[in-house]
């Protein structure tokens, strides 16, 4: 018996407030169903990154203010969103749905508004994703990866190579925003957020169906205006502000020596 409860996995009691994940205003509309109708958008990062905790944030804020339809679907549950202005209806992996994809099918018939997915782990249930997306809903979705890079170059690599054009161009028209974020340690002894924010624009779209993905970190770098952010521009910002220290920056950077040349940039200006 103690076996089992080990092996169990807590439900949470609370959900973190939206606002206090820290995004861009253009950005937080994105993630609104009352701003934007349709697309995908991708919470990723490493285990234990808080991206489940991030994703119920999301759809806390959307159930308290739109009128709709959500449909999760989750490995497992960790947090039971109770229906608001939306009817919520959460489905878990191994005990509602065998797996991701026909947890999507299912939902697809079902005419949400908005399709969750608690985690993309191979081909299946990123062509699910993509249909799901292509048939007009908005949809959120976790990746096990660390940037925007490497969550569309990951999505790249699980497809076969005689279907990569065509999902590039999927890819493109559909994917709106990638989160990618780690939770670091504060001089306080507690966590925050730190996080890079890619928000497709005609420059990002261009770069994705031409397979140019090595040019999106500069977009993203130059782009700070229209609410998109580099891990390290991220971690600077934590540094300087005196919320976590530049060995924690440093370590947490994707990488460490664009961290160490932005650094060394901003301290030139002051």
């Amino acid at each position: 018996m103690s076996h089992l409860a080990l092996s169990l996995r807590r439900i949470n009691a609370s959900v973190r407030a939206f606002r206090d994940l820290g995004l861009h205003k253009s950005v937080s509309r994105l993630m609104s169903l009352e701003y934007q109708k349709r697309g995908l958008i991708l919470i990723t990062g490493i285990s234990g990154s808080g991206k489940s905790s991030t994703l119920d944030s999301i759809i806390d804020a959307n159930n308290r203010m739109s009128h709709a339809h959500i449909v999760m679907i989750a490995d497992p549950v960790e947090y039971v969103h109770i229906s608001q202005r939306c009817v919520v209806r959460q489905r878990e992996v191994s005990r509602d749905v065998r797996c991701f994809e026909e947890g999507v099918i299912q939902a697809l018939r079902q005419d949400p508004d908005i399709i969750v997915i608690g985690e993309m782990r191979n081909a299946d249930t990123f062509n699910a994703v993509l249909e799901a997306a292509d048939s007009g809903h908005k949809v959120f979705a976790t990746l096990h990866t660390s940037s925007a890079v490497e969550s569309i170059d990951r999505i790249m690599g699980e497809s076969p190579p005689e279907e990569q054009q065509r999902i590039r161009e999927r890819l493109a028209n559909l994917l709106t925003c990638v989160v990618s974020q780690k939770l670091v340690n504060r001089k306080d002894g507690r966590l925050c957020l730190a996080k890079e924010t890619m928000v497709s624009n005609a420059a990002i779209r261009s770069a994705i169906r031409t397979n140019n993905t090595e040019e999106i970190y500069q977009i993203i770098q130059q782009s700070n205006s229209e609410g998109m952010m580099t891990m390290e521009q991220d971690l600077a910002r934590l540094y300087q502000k005196n919320i976590i220290s530049y060995s924690e920056a440093l370590n947490n950077a994707n990488n460490k020596k664009r961290f160490e040349d932005l650094i060394h940039y901003q301290r030139t200006m002051d």
